[in-house]
């Protein structure tokens, strides 16, 4: 596999996350400071689970860098037919792309890829990895705090089926943060450790919220709608009990009244859009880095 990939964070030292995070917010919301030789680079985003946040801020990101970009539609492909993953991944490299994004509902899908010599992207892979969203979460926390360490942070909701949570948890706890889960049981991961809801909320410089990931099967039958919220979620009350400089997180798509209460998406702690836009400079940093790109200098 090429050596520019980004599968995991653990394919990241702490020198290396440091260095991607300071070329996300050199980048800014302008690429016209930074001129890279890219308009002969073809990437292709290729997303076999769907997705609106990653896939679309990846693709703003390419074409903010001059790449030219191919949308790949599963549903339209020789997959229909019977074609494996990697002989799919393989056309690609064969017909002369030079990177890929990829999501895909297996976790740890790149272990089958490691013949592949382009840069491959891991866009999420089934309850494994999520890096890019967990770089935009640090430059989040660290753009709000001025530092990663000694923060205290608690990721809330559906921890078990998560690639958010697995991504966080080592990354953060290697950057010096603290890091606490809460949930329902049946949601809980081994080593996790977790905290009641109620005392994490007044505990937490960051509060991270999750969504019930149905798609992998994740259900609470015997709960309503509005239970789940008064169990699990951030209700008005607990977030006025959060801390003054507390912020809220969560990396979307959210499900209002579910896990968050729909005021506070947008309530002045809430730092859910400004993930969005984070989301953009980080796989711009992830792209440059792919394409073998030294980092940036202060200027």
């Amino acid at each position: 596999m090429n050596k520019n990939s980004l599968c995991s964070m653990n394919d990241l030292s702490v020198d290396e996350i440091l260095s991607i995070l300071n070329d996300a917010r050199l980048f800014n919301s302008s690429y016209s400071d930074w001129q890279l030789p890219l308009k002969k680079c073809l990437v292709a985003n290729l997303f076999f689970e769907p997705s609106t946040r990653t896939h679309y801020s990846f693709e703003s990101a390419e074409l903010q860098l001059g790449c030219k970009v191919a949308d790949f539609n599963a549903e339209t492909s020789s997959v229909t037919k019977g074609e494996t993953f990697l002989d799919t991944i393989k056309t690609f490299e064969m017909v002369g792309y030079d990177a890929f994004v990829i999501r895909h509902p297996k976790t740890e899908y790149f272990k089958e890829l490691e013949e592949i010599q382009v840069p491959i992207l891991n866009a999420g892979d089934g309850a494994g990895n999520h890096p890019t969203q967990c770089l935009l979460d640090l430059l989040t926390m660290q753009n709000e705090f001025g530092t990663l360490k000694g923060l205290k942070i608690v990721i809330c909701g559906d921890i078990l089926h998560s690639r958010v949570a697995a991504s966080n948890k080592s990354t953060l706890e290697r950057m010096g943060s603290e890091v606490r889960f809460c949930g329902p049981e049946e949601w809980e991961r081994p080593g996790y450790p977790t905290m009641p809801l109620d005392e994490a909320v007044e505990w937490a410089d960051v509060v991270m919220m999750l969504r019930i990931q149905r798609e992998r099967g994740a259900t609470l039958a015997h709960l309503t709608k509005e239970q789940y919220l008064q169990r699990y979620g951030l209700t008005k009350e607990r977030y006025n009990r959060m801390k003054k400089h507390a912020i809220v997180m969560h990396p979307a798509p959210f499900n209002r009244d579910i896990e968050i209460d729909s005021d506070l998406v947008e309530a002045p702690k809430s730092r859910i859009f400004k993930q969005m836009a984070n989301g953009v400079l980080v796989r711009k940093a992830v792209l440059k880095r792919a394409f073998g790109f030294a980092p940036f200098e202060e200027k």
